[in-house]
């Protein structure tokens, strides 16, 4: 008979976090965010995590994983030619560099929390939103 799976608290998760040479601290007051979020960062890259309310996942994702440009985490932008790095307030092409930090913060990431690797995120660096310009318009 297999073992139950221990599922650790929010706190080992940031000690664990910590440990990684993962840089963590309280997500910023303009953000929005819940209470006790906390913005963990590294090489770069950053992400939103805060307590969760569920019993067998002790993390709640509130940002996914972003290159940080001027302090905003940005989200990947796949336009069919090229990938950009978007913020509220600037948009800059993806290099092929910024694409494998960010698909190595990622992996790192999601193995200090415990969760789950899908199968295609591991190959690769996965876009928040695909715009293509040939079916622009198409319903």
């Amino acid at each position: 008979m297999a073992k139950a799976k221990k599922v650790p608290t929010f706190d080992d998760v940031l000690a664990t976090l910590g440990g990684e040479k993962f840089d963590v601290s309280p997500a910023t007051e303009g953000s929005n965010r819940a209470s006790g979020a906390y913005r963990v960062s590294k090489d770069g890259c950053a992400a939103e995590i805060a307590p969760s309310t569920e019993k067998h996942t002790p993390v709640r994702l509130l940002a996914r994983a972003g290159w940080v440009l001027n302090g905003e985490i940005s989200r990947i932008v796949d336009r069919g030619y090229q990938k950009f790095l978007q913020t509220s307030m600037m948009e800059i092409p993806a290099t092929a560099d910024h694409l494998r930090t960010l698909h190595h913060f990622n992996e790192q990431l999601k193995e200090a929390l415990g969760a789950l690797i899908l199968y295609n995120e591991a190959l690769g660096t996965t876009s928040d939103m695909y715009v293509y310009d040939r079916v622009k318009g198409r319903d």
